[in-house]
């Protein structure tokens, strides 16, 4: 999608702070961080958010959930947290398919 940021970040469009890349998905720190760790992990392809996975798209997620876990523990961190925002009012900003992932501070529960 030509007017996504995180499309236009994964194409090498917009600068980023990459963690990691791979022909399925992209890794970069926040640019607002809430934790002292604090990467999204986003899909090359344009998925909108949770609710737009299907049986064709699903596999992408699940390279996903290796990825963070991969990247856990290549920065030894010992406990982290994995947020996906759906819509507005959870607070997506990007309609773009991203999991954030958090850790170096105590995580309150429940959240916001």
């Amino acid at each position: 999608m030509s007017e996504c940021l995180f499309c236009k970040i994964a194409a090498g469009e917009i600068p980023s702070n990459k963690v990691y890349e791979d022909d399925i998905c992209y890794a970069f720190y926040d640019i607002d961080p809430k934790a002292p760790v604090h990467f999204l992990v986003i899909p090359k392809a344009h998925i909108a958010s949770v609710s737009a996975v299907d049986e064709e798209n699903c596999a992408v997620v699940g390279h996903i959930f290796q990825v963070i876990s991969q990247l856990a523990k290549d920065l030894n961190l010992e406990s982290y947290r994995v947020v996906s925002n759906i819509g507005e009012q959870a607070g997506q900003s990007v309609f773009h398919l991203h999991f954030h992932v958090l850790s170096g501070r105590d995580m309150t529960w429940p959240p916001g």
